[in-house]
């Protein structure tokens, strides 16, 4: 972790990771721009390797937009930092999206107010809907051995068993709240905060990088602030919607859950502890792929 952190401004940048994201991109970018009266907002696309072609276009196209190419695929949170580090000082604030949102108006000016509400928010999430109109739960609890092994045994076959609905703090009311983590799938993040923590952990691939940076925020005083006054619609991923790839996803899925957890018990004496970890997530991630 860093000991002094950069002065930033109070200038707002997005950064987006894209992996052939299809016409999805256009939705996003379109829509952004009634999320936020702020004028002139640039986005960069952190591209992990895209063959679709639709970043180039969009940046050929649009000029806030700015193409960053990676080069091969090094995950989200890599290519997120990526794409943060590209910005300078001013930018104070930076969101880091998924590119297969559509932003509700003014989404982003609701989660910059609130921002200055809360001058320890290092994260600050909005409402996501699903395209049902459904709203998932993306400001949870961290998960603990006892609760993740609960919500992990008995998510699949009984969503609303009360491990699970604990963790995803899912029977609350849609209030403005503390969380332990929110979705890495859209974020409002104070960059002073961000470069205190050294950002994401590009030791995760993808999922539990958004768990972890909630984790290590709130250790380094920080908050993780739900604000569901602010809504996203999620619309879905057109680059991981095939089957070949949800397999993979699935695989990786445990492997970050196995790593986060394995993290969080180091040490000789927890090593039956973390055996016990693996053992029981492949056996999870075999059952998963069988019923995928």
């Amino acid at each position: 972790m860093r000991e002094r952190v950069q002065p930033y401004g109070d200038e707002l940048a997005v950064v987006t990771v894209t992996y052939s994201p299809g016409r999805t991109l256009d939705t996003f970018l379109d829509s952004l721009a009634g999320a936020t009266t702020r004028t002139d907002v640039p986005v960069v696309l952190a591209d992990n390797g895209s063959v679709d072609g639709a970043p180039e276009r969009a940046a050929a196209q649009r000029p806030e937009v700015t193409f960053l190419p990676i080069g091969e695929n090094v995950g989200y949170g890599a290519a997120a930092n990526r794409g943060v580090a590209a910005l300078d000082a001013a930018y104070g604030w930076v969101v880091v999206a998924n590119p297969d949102l559509e932003w509700g108006r003014g989404a982003l000016d609701t989660l910059l107010d609130a921002g200055r509400r809360h001058p320890r928010a290092g994260a600050l999430g909005p409402l996501i809907r699903e395209p049902s109109g459904a709203v998932y739960p993306s400001a949870r609890e961290l998960p603990s051995l006892v609760a993740g092994a609960g919500h992990a045994a008995l998510g699949p076959v009984w969503p609303d068993n009360p491990w699970t609905a604990a963790y995803r703090r899912s029977r609350e009311d849609l209030t403005e709240r503390a969380a332990g983590w929110l979705s890495g799938s859209c974020l409002l993040l104070r960059r002073a905060a961000f470069d205190s923590v050294d950002g994401f952990d590009p030791r995760y691939f993808m999922y539990f990088e958004d768990v972890d940076l909630g984790d290590r925020l709130a250790r380094a005083g920080w908050r993780n602030v739900y604000v569901p006054s602010a809504e996203v619609v999620h619309v879905g991923g057109a680059s991981t919607g095939k089957p070949e790839v949800s397999a993979r996803m699935r695989a990786e899925h445990h492997r970050s859950a196995y790593r986060y957890l394995a993290d969080r018990n180091p040490g000789p004496l927890r090593a039956p502890l973390r055996a016990a970890l693996r053992a029981g997530l492949a056996v999870r991630s075999g059952l998963a792929a069988r019923a995928g």
